[in-house]
């Protein structure tokens, strides 16, 4: 009987395939951001956008080269729910893996998962990291290829359109999200 893992078990499975702080983090990053997108778009679950959010990376410490296919496989051997699967393999829809978001709430993950990154990329470079950081901010390094360079823009720019929001929008909201 397949289940559902809470943020918390959630988070020791994660910890269980991964050792890099990093990883750990950027892991609790994103499940703490979908969250705070779930009180907007979908309150009852909750708890189910931020499991989702913090197994989304669960394979890539241990098999970088095959993301979001082994996830699949682990998942599955742990008995998780194949909606919580689904859910977190789409977040490579076109990098790694053709399964595609289909829900709002995995579209909010391909979104967000690599704009986390660069936000916190620009947070690192300020003087008072995210605390009044504004998406103008964020637009200036997005445009500098350079900069935070492993964060795909075409993936955020991607989901900003999958979510049917401007990406000034994601950005803003993502950031208040982070500040959390």
């Amino acid at each position: 009987m397949s289940y559902i893992p809470t943020p918390e078990q959630a988070e020791e499975l994660v910890k269980q395939y991964n050792k890099e702080p990093f990883h750990i983090q950027h892991a609790e990053t994103v499940s703490k951001v979908m969250g705070e997108f779930a009180k907007e778009y979908d309150p009852e679950n909750v708890d189910f956008w931020r499991t989702v959010g913090m197994l989304h990376d669960i394979d890539f410490e241990l098999y970088p080269e095959q993301h979001c296919v082994k996830a699949n496989e682990m998942l599955h051997a742990l008995d998780i729910d194949e909606e919580v699967i689904h859910a977190v393999i789409s977040h490579g829809y076109g990098i790694c893996i053709d399964v595609e978001p289909v829900k709002y709430m995995e579209k909010v993950l391909f979104a967000t998962d690599e704009l986390t990154g660069l936000i916190g990329a620009v947070a690192l470079m300020r003087p008072t990291g995210i605390s009044d950081m504004e998406s103008k901010s964020v637009m200036k390094k997005f445009k500098d290829k350079k900069f935070a360079a492993g964060c795909s823009r075409d993936v955020i720019r991607q989901g900003a359109e999958m979510m049917g929001v401007e990406l000034n929008e994601l950005i803003a909201k993502t950031i208040n999200a982070m500040r959390t």
